[in-house]
């Protein structure tokens, strides 16, 4: 009895998710990645999925997004470089297919290290025949605290039409769950100064307040991929910076580590 007892507490105390043992309850503090990962070429032109994983491990995250993830193409070899990616950082992966590409398919992905209470992919609105774009979500936590973490890619064409519907998907969802602390994080296409962004602010935080270049990879001049939060005013940023790597993508990575202000004593 003595023995049940004691895994009944190790399973409710670290949690099982995947097969992938992960933390139960939420840490004050928040440690994030974003890294569009270039389905994991870099800029010298080899596919190299280890050096990506170097460089989340580096920065010990509880969540990363990552967009332009391959899973079974040709371009990759035929890697699951969502699975890959979870056995190289010892995480807990969720992948959800956007298109069809290249004899696999193709997406964005999340790796986390809380316990995934459930995940779904949205839909966003598409101006592009084959080019359907999606917000990932995954709620983290336990039924008593928990939180969401939106991963997405939005269009990229001068034309702003695409992404500014994209928001309005995406500022439904989250009304769908009002009160619930959320992060969102991606390549958004999108500059500080922009129509996409301003319209972002208006109910969302950003990690950094001046801008952080993170394309082109190799010598960025313009920041394009953020970390967001809402309640803006529940969040508090102890850190943020943008990830001294060169190579391994053609976008840099960007991470931060959010406190919420409900959980300072």
């Amino acid at each position: 009895m003595k023995l049940i007892v004691r895994c009944l507490f190790v399973l409710t105390a670290f949690g099982i998710s995947h097969g992938t043992a992960v933390r139960a309850e939420l840490p004050p503090e928040i440690r994030v990645v974003t890294y569009n990962i270039h389905h994991g070429a870099g800029t010298d032109g080899k596919l190299d999925l280890k050096r990506i994983a170097t460089l989340i491990n580096a920065e010990k995250p509880d969540l990363v997004g990552l967009n332009e993830v391959d899973q079974g193409c040709r371009r990759s070899q035929g890697i699951d470089e969502p699975a890959e990616l979870a056995r190289l950082t010892g995480m807990t992966h969720i992948f959800e297919k956007n298109i069809d590409h290249d004899s696999g398919i193709y997406g964005n992905a999340i790796l986390s290290r809380l316990p995934i209470v459930r995940h779904e992919n949205h839909k966003l609105p598409s101006d592009y025949k084959g080019e359907q774009r999606g917000a990932l979500e995954v709620e983290v936590g336990d039924e008593d605290d928990s939180l969401l973490f939106i991963c997405t890619h939005l269009d990229f064409r001068p034309n702003d039409h695409e992404r500014m519907e994209s928001i309005k998907t995406i500022e439904d969802l989250a009304a769908k769950r009002a009160g619930k602390p959320m992060i969102l994080v991606g390549d958004l296409n999108a500059t500080p100064e922009s129509r996409v962004m301003q319209t972002f602010a208006q109910n969302w935080g950003r990690s950094n307040s001046e801008p952080a270049f993170t394309f082109p990879a190799a010598n960025p001049n313009k920041q394009i991929d953020y970390i967001q939060f809402r309640p803006a005013a529940e969040w508090e940023v102890v850190e943020t910076r943008v990830l001294d790597e060169p190579v391994a993508s053609d976008h840099r990575g960007m991470m931060a580590v959010l406190r919420r202000k409900s959980s300072i004593k």
